[in-house]
């Protein structure tokens, strides 16, 4: 396997841009058994900068995709355990008082474990909100402050939280302002009979894959900085603003569904998540362009998290996809110079 370093946006085509990430699916795929749509959306994540939200029961692998796509591509990694004992210092850091040879005593910074290239934040809905807003700052400022002196994270920097969909007892439902810093939420499927048994047969085994190193930071920086540069027609800008102003009640556009079960349609944050996803999505293709399809794809993973549902929604079963997807039904897809409004 070839590794593909690179320190600038020049060095990089889209062609090569679409290598390298299936060079990288390819490394983990040795590691996780399907979980394609999972590996993808996680990929996307990293090469916007963005956040990963993961919703799935124990045991799908989550914590193994972060691992090994920190060892394909050279970055640190850290997990947090969340646990409603955990306290913001136990993220970020905290001073220490240490005393030096010579008897002097002095303050001194240890870092927390966010300061990694890849978090793993484990079942983040078990702590409290006071210690999950310790990482609001890191996630939208790539900084920390600790008594008064922000330090910046290393780039690329991408949490990725998971949350278990069963298990609600000690737990603590994220706020609004914390689920719209994620880029994207994934749901994590369980897998089939066979792909059950491949995991199995991987895991009690003495063997293990042995993984290849196919890119670096330098390398996912260089994607970074293209995925923002692929330009998106007019037309499709409004596209996706259109999606985002009809999932709300009084949005025009708004499908029955969303005037019935929908309290708080998503926010501007929606909008822009769609069409950088949709840059990301284009570039993995290996395509310098978007489409409409690449932003209709990343409707529901862009938007689930962001709306907010009212108690007649789960009296009649409807989960935010069944809403997405009747937004998606309600604004057709556009054609270049129109806009998408139906």
């Amino acid at each position: 396997m070839t590794a593909f370093p690179t320190n600038t946006t020049s060095e990089l085509t889209p062609e090569a841009y679409a290598e390298v990430a299936a060079a990288i699916e390819a490394q983990v795929g040795r590691v996780i058994v399907g979980q394609q749509d999972l590996v993808r959306l996680v990929l996307v994540c990293l090469v916007c900068e963005g956040h990963a939200l993961i919703e799935g029961v124990p045991g799908l692998g989550k914590t193994v995709l972060l691992k090994t796509l920190a060892e394909a591509l050279s970055l640190s990694f850290s997990r947090l355990q969340f646990t409603p004992d955990l306290m913001p210092a136990d993220i970020v850091g905290t001073n220490v008082l240490e005393e030096d040879e010579a008897g002097r005593r002095q303050f001194r910074y240890r870092p927390g474990p966010v300061f990694a290239q890849l978090v793993l934040a484990d079942e983040i809905n078990r702590a409290t909100p006071k210690t999950q807003s310790a990482l609001l700052e890191a996630m939208a400022e790539r900084a920390v402050t600790v008594a008064g002196e922000t330090r910046a994270l290393p780039r690329p920097f991408l949490v990725m939280a998971t949350m278990n969909p069963i298990e609600m007892e000690g737990t603590y439902p994220l706020p609004e302002a914390q689920l719209d810093r994620f880029l994207l939420k994934a749901l994590v499927p369980f897998p089939s009979a066979a792909e059950l048994a491949e995991v199995v047969e991987r895991t009690t085994g003495a063997t293990h894959a042995a993984l290849e190193k196919v890119a670096d930071a330098d390398t996912l920086v260089a994607m970074i900085e293209l995925t923002r540069q692929v330009p998106v027609a007019s037309h499709l800008v409004a596209h996706a603003v259109d999606l985002v102003v009809a999932s709300h009640p009084d949005g025009a556009g708004a499908p029955e569904s969303v005037k019935r079960y929908v309290r708080v349609g998503a926010s501007p944050r929606g909008a822009q998540a769609l069409v950088l996803a949709a840059k990301a999505a284009a570039l993995l293709d290996g395509r310098p362009n978007v489409s409409a399809a690449d932003i209709r794809s990343m409707a529901r993973p862009a938007l689930r998290h962001r709306l907010v549902l009212g108690y007649e929604a789960t009296a009649d079963g409807v989960t935010a996809d069944d809403i997405v997807s009747a937004v998606l039904g309600s604004i057709e897809e556009p054609k270049p110079g129109l806009r998408g409004a139906s």
